[in-house]
């Protein structure tokens, strides 16, 4: 038996174990929730260092800051607003029976819903593997993880991170090749949440659809940032570069090209790449910017690079590059609908620019294309914010900065579209991983006995008149 059918084969009979494992337990109280979410904001703080190092590991060199920044403490404030908020989470909500059903009582209970699946991508593999975790503990599930192949420093010490406090029938770590992504998509889990991209979610949702799994799919596609005419272009350029240059771009969620004023591209170009000089010096030996994960995204990038140029468009470096896997943004003009970098998702350094002479025709550009898992709008005029806000469709916004609403966690994070499908983050997340169950309490008193055969009789005659109005 090859590696893949002994993983695949172990998958399996963990599965079953921790179904066998939740359907003898059913619903884990609030103190057992809690205790397990304190356990593992304890094993995320104990672990960060040798995490942090891992990760720099797995991409060749990562900056220790955005690890700390963007992979640990996301996760640590995740459990600390689920700590405050669970009570009120697991509470049930009381629902209006309605005069017809009176004086019969509705509750709706949130039950936790067996066996969750999380599928983890490379870019962020420990805020995208714990967040998720988080939010199926809180709400009472087990839960398996399929790690990234490209990961596999990281994978080990998350592996013993959970392991420390978490039997293999509760929480399981899942590693191998699309071959084990595959089988692992086809299990028949109670939820399966995939962070990835739109040409994989499809495969994934595909493969889930054949136990009707629900799926929550975490995707991506190019997320604009239009610079209306009124934002000064210094403040622009401070306000969305981080969000291009953490993970050196490699973010879902990334400004994935920006829509430009015509007369202002030129100013756009110069500030950029004075800004990006001044957060990373000296860039070739600068610590403060990661790698391009591995040789095989390098290789994307470079050859979507060779394409626009190809394709007449120019490219400027925000800084030298040198050699290696290290890329500072690779700003791009003059580009077309021909070339690559305007066709999927660029999951990298690299920006195109598209200059606009009128706003409506930059939010026409963004409605003639999928629908962004974020939008981000740079202007200070509260009714060009309200206009590109009512006009335009997103998973997300954020004004004036990037990246930020996703570390929200009062608020739910999700695509729409080719960019995703379904909710987690906050409230919506602790919904989406449980089971809204209605139950209706009818007393010694009941009124439905009145519509009961034989019909025709004077009350029901009235009752009818009543509410048919």
């Amino acid at each position: 038996m090859d590696s893949a059918a002994a993983s695949i084969n172990a998958m399996q009979v963990t599965f079953n174990e921790q179904r066998k494992h939740f359907n003898a337990s059913l619903a884990p109280s609030y103190e057992l929730r809690v205790v397990k979410l304190t356990q593992l904001k304890q094993q995320i703080i104990k672990y960060q260092t040798q995490l942090i190092t891992a990760l720099s590991h797995d991409y060749g060199h990562r900056s220790h800051h955005d690890s700390l920044i963007a992979d640990i403490l996301p996760c640590i404030n995740h459990i600390n607003y689920s700590l405050k908020q669970l009570k009120s989470w697991m509470r049930p909500s009381r629902r209006h029976a309605g005069l017809l059903l009176s004086p019969a009582k509705v509750t709706v209970q949130y039950q936790p819903l067996g066996v969750i699946g999380i599928i983890v991508p490379w870019n962020f593999p420990v805020m995208l593997s714990m967040g998720p975790l988080v939010t199926a503990l809180a709400a009472g599930n087990n839960a398996m993880l399929k790690m990234s192949e490209f990961t596999p420093e990281t994978n080990k010490v998350i592996h013993q991170l959970l392991a420390d406090i978490f039997a293999p029938t509760e929480v399981a770590i899942v590693e191998g090749e699309a071959e084990v992504a595959a089988a692992f998509s086809s299990l028949p889990f109670n939820h399966l949440l995939f962070t990835g991209s739109t040409q994989v979610g499809r495969h994934v949702m595909c493969a889930a659809a054949e136990n009707l799994t629900p799926v929550t799919l975490e995707l991506g596609g190019k997320s604009p940032t239009i610079i209306a005419d009124d934002m000064p272009i210094e403040l622009a350029v401070e306000r969305m570069i981080y969000g291009k240059c953490l993970n050196a771009g490699q973010i879902c969620i990334a400004p994935d090209y920006v829509l430009c004023p015509r007369d202002k591209l030129e100013s756009f170009i110069q500030a950029y790449c004075k800004h990006f000089q001044k957060m990373y010096p000296d860039f070739e030996h600068n610590q403060d910017y990661g790698n391009i994960i591995n040789a095989r995204q390098l290789q994307r990038l470079q050859e979507t690079l060779a394409d626009a140029k190809a394709k007449g468009a120019t490219i400027i470096p925000a800084a030298p590059s040198g050699s290696g896997s290290k890329l500072a943004t690779q700003l791009i003009t003059d580009v077309t609908p021909e070339m690559t970098v305007m066709q999927a998702e660029i999951f990298g350094p690299l920006l195109p620019i598209i200059p606009y002479d009128d706003l409506d025709d930059a939010i026409h550009y963004i409605n003639a294309h999928d629908r962004p898992l974020a939008l981000y709008i740079m202007s200070l005029s509260k009714q060009v914010q309200q206009a590109i806000l009512t006009k335009t469709h997103s998973g997300g916004v954020s004004i004036n900065e990037t990246l930020l609403h996703v570390a929200a966690d009062d608020a739910p994070f999700g695509g729409i579209g080719p960019s995703g499908m379904g909710h987690y983050h906050g409230k919506e997340g602790f919904l989406t991983f449980s089971h809204a169950k209605t139950v209706l309490n009818s007393g010694r008193f009941s009124t439905s006995k009145f519509v009961h055969p034989p019909y025709g009789n004077k009350l029901q005659a009235l009752l009818l008149k009543f509410f048919l109005r």
